[in-house]
């Protein structure tokens, strides 16, 4: 991944790190528990941006080159590898 790349991807990891903490001491304050559930989305949120970022890097790098490569079990590789986070996404 480019240092550019890298350098986004590890400052938003850090944000949600710092927010998940933030809904962990909502919970142990006792907070309204819709505010604890509306944090919570918002985590998730942030999380599929981070997964999008490095999906689409992997895109352009990786499976890239495995497409243009001559190595057939790259490809199979690169696609199965896909078709798994698809799946377990429930996007499949």
């Amino acid at each position: 991944m480019p240092d550019d790349r890298t350098t986004d991807v590890l400052r938003r990891l850090k944000s949600v790190e710092g927010h998940v903490r933030g809904v962990q001491r909502m919970v142990e304050e006792g907070a309204y528990c819709i505010d604890v559930v509306n944090q919570i989305v918002a985590v998730q949120r942030a999380l599929k941006k981070v997964s999008g970022l490095v999906l689409d890097q992997h895109l352009h790098s990786c499976v890239t080159s495995a497409m243009r490569g001559t190595d057939v079990a790259a490809r199979e590789q690169v696609l199965g590898e896909l078709l798994a986070v698809f799946e377990a996404t429930g996007k499949a």
